[in-house]
């Protein structure tokens, strides 16, 4: 059938041409609209990467600590008592007091007349003050020894620190000659405090005799008990006047400048503390911790009840400030610390965030991320700092995992790490 063409060559009705290629159009459009839905409801439908966090498995140093309150003590402290029994009279100073060696008056005894006339009481000084003299030349003869022998570890650290700069020793060996060191300078100083206690009890017992050989029952001369150390008075265990027996306790006194903190640990932490090991001293009141370091590890133990009401074993662990606070900031005796003692440190470790482990059953699990997918991973877990623990087997250096990986998160699952 041939269309209708006028004289020049056109079509004759080409309305009808116009009318066909509108509905052809039409069709066109309505088809492209139909695809364009479908493939937005195929969109819509179609699962979408789940949005994580990750991190890199990757090779550092890792330090293992343990953090436990605590307090700080003053190492050496002396509890003044009198020589002799007597008539006690009332105690004018209050813990806080300031004391000066040889000068501060810390009580007087009046002593009774019929002791000033005991043979008995007499002997009895004399051996005291025998005593006395005999711990004082101990003390010296132990002072003597022990600066002998930290001038040998003096000379034995200074060759180690040459020898440490030019790579000759370890480093192991270093802080060995260094913990010597410290620990002879600390065992002067106690040993100069013994020192001094010896002579003042040399000094009482002295003064006690002095006035048992030359009695005066009409009006006996107080004995004066001055203080043994510069320091401050600690605690007042009697403040009042009354009789008292000879060795009875009146004060405590000693020097704030001579603090060290006890740290109560777990005894299942305690067995990984070693002396010498780096503490970190926290919320002791100052803006900036302080450095530390642990002297002694107590080998006893004792049971205290914690505030769930479950028994635990504690340790005591002694730690020794190497930063002393600022001039404006004073630390005293008892006062609340926060510990952060080192148990474990490695240089180069395979490790990983904490926040990517998680349990199933009695295995750690990751989820590590290849080719956009999500792996679920069993990893054999060492050390752990709290916030990145050391991997043993599982993951390799460079491996991608998630952290806090949410509920959705399956082994397959396709994520977007938006990196």
């Amino acid at each position: 059938m041939s269309t209708k063409k006028n004289k020049k060559g056109r079509p004759a009705n080409p309305r009808g041409v116009w009318r066909k290629i509108g509905t052809w159009l039409r069709s066109l459009l309505l088809i492209l609209v139909c695809a364009l839905i479908a493939a937005g409801i195929v969109y819509g439908l179609w699962p979408k990467p789940i949005e994580v966090d990750t991190a890199v498995v990757e090779r550092g140093a890792l330090t293992v600590s343990v953090l436990e309150e605590g307090r700080t003590r003053i190492r050496h402290r002396y509890v003044v008592s009198p020589p002799v029994s007597g008539h006690l009279h009332r105690v004018e100073h209050r813990a806080g007091a300031r004391v000066h060696a040889g000068e501060t008056v810390l009580a007087r005894i009046e002593a009774e007349p019929a002791g000033f006339l005991d043979p008995r009481a007499r002997a009895q000084a004399e051996a005291r003050l025998k005593a006395a003299e005999t711990a004082v030349l101990q003390r010296q003869s132990e002072i003597e020894r022990i600066e002998e022998e930290l001038e040998h570890a003096r000379r034995d650290f200074e060759r180690t620190d040459e020898l440490f700069e030019r790579g000759a020793v370890s480093r192991e060996r270093w802080d060995a000659s260094d913990n010597r060191l410290r620990v002879l300078q600390r065992e002067l100083h106690t040993g100069e405090f013994a020192v001094r206690v010896a002579e003042f009890e040399a000094e009482q017992a002295r003064a006690a005799l002095t006035q048992l050989a030359f009695p005066t029952p009409e009006q006996p001369e107080p004995l004066q008990i001055v203080a043994p150390v510069d320091g401050y008075v600690l605690n007042v265990f009697e403040e009042n006047a009354r009789t008292i027996t000879a060795g009875t306790p009146i004060m405590e006194v000693g020097d704030p400048g001579d603090l060290e903190a006890e740290i109560e640990l777990l005894s299942s932490d305690a067995v990984a503390v070693t002396p010498g090991a780096e503490v970190t001293i926290e919320r002791w009141g100052g803006e900036e911790p302080l450095r530390g370091e642990v002297s002694l590890v107590e080998r006893g133990g004792f049971t205290k009840v914690s505030a769930l009401g479950v028994e635990e074993q504690r340790v005591i662990v002694r730690v020794d400030f190497v930063d002393k606070p600022p001039a404006d900031l004073e630390l005293g005796d008892r006062f609340r610390v926060e510990a952060r003692i080192v148990t474990w440190h490695g240089d180069d470790v395979l490790k990983v965030p904490t926040g990517a482990l998680f349990r199933r059953g009695t295995e750690w699990m990751v989820f590590a991320v290849e080719e956009g997918a999500a792996h679920l991973r069993a990893v054999e877990i060492g050390r752990n700092s709290g916030t990145e623990a050391e991997v043993l087997s599982g993951l390799s250096e460079g491996d991608r995992v998630i952290v806090y990986p949410p509920d959705e998160v399956s082994d397959g699952s396709r994520v977007a790490t938006g990196q």
